[in-house]
């Protein structure tokens, strides 16, 4: 399954319930983390308030290590985007 991190910035999703969720759906996921700095994530948020405080790499790994094991990470060329395969544990 591929899915992209603007789920948690676009529906108002914590992390953790976007990890718990997919756990349930599938062994296998390609995620793609879309960090803040990212010029479509800056565009979601031109329009609101940036109450998503605990939205960063950092916590984004932490949440899925709940419930995947990360296979491998790779930092897009020319973007902070970084895609993931993972596992479920």
């Amino acid at each position: 399954m591929l899915f992209r991190s603007h789920l948690a910035i676009s529906n108002n999703l914590p992390l953790n319930n976007i990890a718990d969720y997919f756990s349930k759906m599938c062994d296998s996921l390609i995620i793609e983390f879309v960090p803040k700095t990212d010029s479509k994530v800056k565009k979601l948020l031109q329009t609101r308030e940036d109450i998503f405080t605990c939205y960063n790499q950092e916590n984004f790994e932490k949440e899925f290590d709940k419930y995947f094991v990360i296979k491998k990470s790779k930092k897009i060329l020319n973007s902070d985007r970084i895609i993931y395969l993972m596992k479920r544990k």
